[in-house]
């Protein structure tokens, strides 16, 4: 029986490469999607065709990752396989708006979305954080990719219009609303990127290094007065200070939304940004151009948002304003481009 489901993309408002060290995030549901339909196969052939890439991709569960581009739809069968979901390989077929290398969690999407459709095959009660956790594991162990947890819950948990207050040590989370004056504009840089291109890996090596330095595995949690008083290697300094800094960004902004402070949440944002640009290096000029821009033309606060090194900005706007700030940021930088925005009514 084929099985047929969607996930959303998910856009991150606040709280960046704060989830594998032990803090807290902000992400929510865009309208961008991935769909896909999985039919399990008895032996151990894998079939996976995707709309915009040419031809099939014809694997076997024994295959190991290689830097294809079906690589997460085979670990995720092989995921599937372990969890007892399914018995074979699968035929998938996948349709998505979620544009690829722009840090919407386009391959957490698509791994998420097979494990649904395998645990519907199955009749599973394996419950949707758990989907996550298994899904973080696909992309660790078989892709690669040394990501935390907060994509994976994003997309397997969270609805569009509503912000996730998630705290990745515990998977605790709460809905927290997001303000009907403003909306939150997914605007693309141009530059795409590639998780599995050394730069993620780089940056989760660097804060393991500050979690030795600190003795503890939850970076997030320092005091920032202590690491500025530490006598560690700079650059490891710099890191630990962005996630002690954006840890506290992120409750920050949390108190902000829930008290409807949209000044202080956009101001939040774009101390966020600084940070990711001046402590943990993840961004590029266009990229702090486009959000230096996007505040000079009105908006409330904006930043990178993602793994970081291309990708997308998210940007809190007056919903009043909104069509002329667009219309007057896409026109300074041709090669950006609107992918999505999230409007709660």
């Amino acid at each position: 029986m084929a099985v047929t489901v969607t996930s959303p993309g998910r856009v991150n408002l606040i709280g960046e490469h704060t989830d594998y060290n032990g803090g807290w995030v902000l992400p929510a549901a865009l309208s961008v999607s991935l769909t896909a339909t999985l039919m399990p196969r008895e032996d151990r052939r894998i079939s996976v065709s995707a709309r915009g890439y040419s031809g099939t991709a014809e694997r076997t569960i024994d295959d190991a990752a290689g830097g294809d581009w079906s690589d997460p739809a085979v670990g995720s069968i092989i995921e599937a396989i372990n969890l007892g979901l399914l018995k074979g390989g699968a035929d998938i077929s996948v349709q998505s708006s979620i544009p690829a290398g722009s840090g919407l969690s386009s391959s957490a999407a698509l791994v998420v979305t097979l494990l649904k459709a395998a645990r519907e095959a199955a009749g599973s009660s394996l419950s949707d954080t758990e989907i996550a956790v298994a899904a973080r594991r696909v992309e660790n162990d078989y892709i690669g990719v040394p990501c935390g947890i907060m994509d994976q819950m994003a997309v397997a948990i969270s609805k569009p219009g509503e912000a996730m207050a998630l705290d990745t040590s515990s998977l605790e989370y709460r809905v927290v609303a997001l303000p009907k004056t403003h909306d939150m504009v997914v605007i693309h840089s141009g530059k795409t990127r590639k998780l599995t291109d050394g730069r993620y890996a780089e940056r989760k090596e660097e804060c393991d290094a500050a979690k030795a330095a600190f003795g503890t595995n939850h970076l997030c949690l320092l005091d920032p007065e202590a690491v500025e008083a530490a006598d560690i290697d700079e650059t490891v300094r710099r890191r630990a200070r962005h996630c002690a800094t954006e840890h506290r960004r992120v409750h920050a902004s949390i108190e902000a939304l829930e008290s409807g402070d949209t000044c202080q949440f956009g101001a939040l944002m774009v101390a966020s940004h600084a940070s990711m640009r001046d402590d943990f290096e993840m961004s590029l000029p266009a990229i702090d151009a486009l959000v230096e821009d996007a505040v000079e033309q009105g908006a409330t606060g904006a930043r990178l948002t993602g793994g970081g090194f291309g990708g997308c900005i998210v940007a809190c706007v007056d919903r009043a304003k909104r069509s002329e700030w667009q219309e007057a940021l896409l026109a300074k930088h041709p090669k950006a481009r609107f992918v999505d925005a999230i409007t709660p009514e």
